[in-house]
């Protein structure tokens, strides 16, 4: 197995598809999003709406879902060129450090920080400081996270809500508030990035998957910052997996019912907690689970995610889920029908199997 994080899946992104605008800003509802579906090895391609999520799923289809809710993870400083930056806050670290990013700020946009050094101290706003402890990674082209001492005067969640505000990435062209970036499964605080996959659910979507017999299994991933580039290894991120979760995952897979993750996050969790024998099971603690596209899943079956850059780390997950050939074929329909990318775009259900045609 090769050790890069860069995926095989390759294809040219136009511009125009990225989608900065959140759907509050589209005056479209949440669940008016378009969502391509694709299974038999991409052969079977339809094109829907999410709100019609329910037509291509069965009565006994388990969905995952991840809880975690988004933090207001960026703070601004000031960088000791004096020029103004802004901390990314990732996760914490099982040693109760907080893994960090530092970025320069040049004309609304954001770029990695390079010049941090072992020692330095920083001011944050309303009291807070922080100082740099070591760097995760060794090579300078690597993303530049640092293990960090945080001091803050208040706890964590209450500082960040005086203090901080969402992360903003550089196709996003303005702030957007908070609930923005949390999804209708939102409860637990902790992640830096929206599990994005989620935010086309609506209550009354909820209601009429449940109506129809498909059931939710609530999981827990605080995910950190940004995608994993070439060669960057994975860094420890907090989740859970309840026992109650767990059983529910296992009953439906002995009843040959499909385990459908919402996100890319919901698969690392449920397929880091799996056992020797494949079976999942609880599980409180801290993962740095990579999935590569030599791997096989062991409980996912199908995948409802958003559209991936090229290169991104997240293809290979996709890439252990469905064939090169499927994802091809996929994400050619995609790009050649107007499909929305990023955070705020439209979504993707991948089948590893066969999905009804319905006409949308």
């Amino acid at each position: 197995m090769t050790n890069t994080t860069i995926s095989t899946i390759q294809f040219e992104l136009p511009s125009q598809l990225a989608c900065p605008l959140p759907t509050e800003e589209r005056g479209v509802t949440r669940d008016q999003i378009r969502l391509l579906v694709t299974s038999n090895n991409g052969d079977d391609v339809q094109h829907s709406h999410f709100s019609h999520l329910g037509d291509f799923l069965q009565a006994g289809d388990l969905l995952v879902v991840n809880t975690s809710a988004t933090l207001p993870a960026a703070i601004p400083l000031d960088l000791p060129n004096g020029k103004q930056g802004v901390l990314h806050l990732s996760n914490k670290l099982p040693n109760g450090r907080w893994l960090v990013e530092i970025r320069a700020i040049e004309n609304n946009k954001t770029r990695r920080w390079k010049a941090g050094e072992k020692g330095m101290y920083f001011q944050l706003p309303h009291g807070g400081h922080l100082k740099l402890i070591k760097r995760f990674y060794n090579q300078d082209h690597l993303l530049d996270l640092w293990e960090i001492e945080l001091s803050t005067p208040d706890n964590i969640e209450a500082y960040l809500m005086k203090s901080g505000q969402a992360i903003k990435y550089n196709h996003v062209q303005k702030n957007y508030p908070l609930d923005y970036y949390q999804t209708c499964f939102s409860s637990t605080p902790g992640s830096a990035e929206m599990p994005s996959a989620a935010r086309g659910f609506t209550p009354e979507l909820v209601s009429k998957l449940l109506k129809k017999g498909v059931d939710f299994a609530p999981i827990l991933l605080h995910t950190g910052v940004s995608s994993l580039e070439i060669d960057e290894k994975p860094y420890p991120e907090y989740m859970e997996v309840s026992e109650l979760s767990a059983r529910k995952i296992r009953l439906a897979k002995t009843l040959g019912h499909r385990i459908v993750a919402v996100g890319t996050t919901a698969v690392r969790a449920v397929e880091s907690s799996v056992d020797e024998r494949g079976v999942i099971q609880a599980f409180k603690g801290h993962t740095s689970l990579f999935i590569h596209q030599d791997d096989s899943m062991k409980v996912v079956d199908a995948l409802l995610t958003g559209f991936h850059e090229p290169m991104a780390s997240h293809l290979h997950i996709l890439q252990a889920l469905v064939s090169d050939e499927h994802l091809e074929k996929a994400y050619t329909e995609a790009i050649d029908a107007g499909y929305f990318w990023h955070e705020f775009g439209d979504l993707h259900l991948l089948i590893n199997g066969y999905s009804r045609t319905i006409s949308s």
